[in-house]
């Protein structure tokens, strides 16, 4: 397909005008016209970039792209050679970051919620941007047993600060850096809170409020919405598509 038809048809159907975002939502970096290979990834760092330069992909899609709101505009150092490697390479970059975070079907926190195999997912609809959503297990947990289930479903062991309620049954969640969310899940009545990334603030709001909170991962929890919209693109338009996953702590 050509590379204005697969970003005409993100933009209408990832819903990309209706946010306000940090860095542009859509194409990137200018590559080749023709696409027939994707890469997806969640963000796009040297290593990903070259997976994708070996797999000869014509276009990467990623969650975290480039140029940020606060990032200096030059192009030098890690970021020059970044955006070198895919002209180099004919390679298109495409990165869309709050759409991929609320979208219905195929956002971060919609796969997140069935990744844990969450039941009555929603989002909140009084949250802008349809960022904060909520689910109930299928069962009772406590607080560490929670814990363990989450590391089990991501991979990846959370950071749990505990509180007073002897068992989980409600939970509210937000992918990556959406820690301040935990007021608003303490106000929607939930037993917990789940988003990637924690601040110091995180422990006295989880703490005074009584709300289970779980640290998941920034990368652990996002790398679900992006790998699904490779396959969805695939599927629709009969691309070669490789999901690549590079390794992330944080």
């Amino acid at each position: 397909m050509k590379r204005r038809e697969l970003e005409a048809y993100l933009s209408e159907f990832l819903q990309v005008d209706r946010y306000k975002d940090y860095a542009p939502n859509g194409l990137q970096v200018e590559g080749r016209e023709q696409i027939s290979t994707i890469v997806t990834g969640v963000t796009a760092c040297q290593a990903l970039i070259e997976e994708a330069i070996a797999l000869n992909a014509d276009a990467l899609l990623v969650h975290h792209g480039f140029f940020w709101k606060s990032e200096p505009a030059v192009l030098v150092g890690m970021k020059q050679r970044r955006i070198k490697a895919l002209l180099t390479h004919d390679i298109n970059l495409l990165g869309y970051h709050l759409p991929l975070d609320g979208h219905a079907e195929l956002g971060n926190n919609a796969c997140l919620g069935r990744q844990l195999a969450l039941e009555n997912i929603q989002m909140v609809e009084h949250i802008p941007q349809n960022l904060l959503w909520r689910g109930e297990l299928t069962q009772p947990l406590t607080g560490a047993q929670f814990s363990r289930y989450i590391a089990k479903k991501l991979g990846r062991e959370p950071l749990h600060l505990a509180a007073d309620r002897a068992v989980i049954k409600s939970v509210a969640w937000c992918t990556g850096g959406a820690q301040d969310y935990i007021d608003e899940a303490y106000a929607l009545g939930v037993d917990a809170f789940i988003s990637g990334e924690a601040s110091e603030r995180t422990f006295h709001s989880a703490v005074e409020q009584g709300v289970h909170y779980y640290a998941a991962g920034h990368h652990a929890t996002e790398r679900y919405g992006i790998a699904a919209l490779g396959e969805h693109l695939a599927a629709k338009f009969g691309l070669l598509h490789h999901f690549v996953d590079i390794d992330n702590p944080v």
